[in-house]
């Protein structure tokens, strides 16, 4: 079923937007947060249940290119993909896109599995993989 692609809407806040009404840079890891967490529960496994069985994925490592602004009260769509089976590494490519249809940013952000007992990390939980798979 790889590659795998969601997408979601989402409306700005006022409390995104910086002085000049445009989404504050800081702002945009909590679109892409609400980007994956919208395509793993479409998937079948929300976070929650990712957690319940023992497993936390926290950001290992952002990569973003701001093209051009996200303005106040715009409807926005945020396109999550996956494009390689994770292991202990879970690599997501997002595109945020404006309301006319423009490409307006695009990132990589890789989450790594890890252990919430030992801390450490571990491989991809199964039934995550099998929905992958599809």
């Amino acid at each position: 079923m790889l590659p795998v692609t969601h997408r979601t809407k989402y409306r700005v806040t006022y409390g995104d937007t910086d002085q000049m009404g445009v989404v504050y840079y800081g702002n945009y890891a909590r679109l892409y947060e609400i980007g994956r967490t919208e395509m793993i529960r479409e998937l079948g496994m929300p976070y929650r249940e990712l957690e319940e069985g023992g497993i936390r994925m926290p950001v290992y490592s952002v990569e973003s290119r701001y093209k051009d602004v996200i303005r106040y009260d715009e409807l926005v769509t945020i396109e999550t993909s996956v494009h390689q089976t994770p292991g202990a590494r879970m690599e997501f490519e997002h595109r945020i896109f404006n309301e006319s249809g423009k490409e307006v940013h695009a990132a990589r952000v890789v989450l790594v599995f890890l252990d919430m007992k030992t801390n450490r990390p571990v491989r991809a939980p199964e039934n995550l993989l099998r929905l992958l798979a599809g």
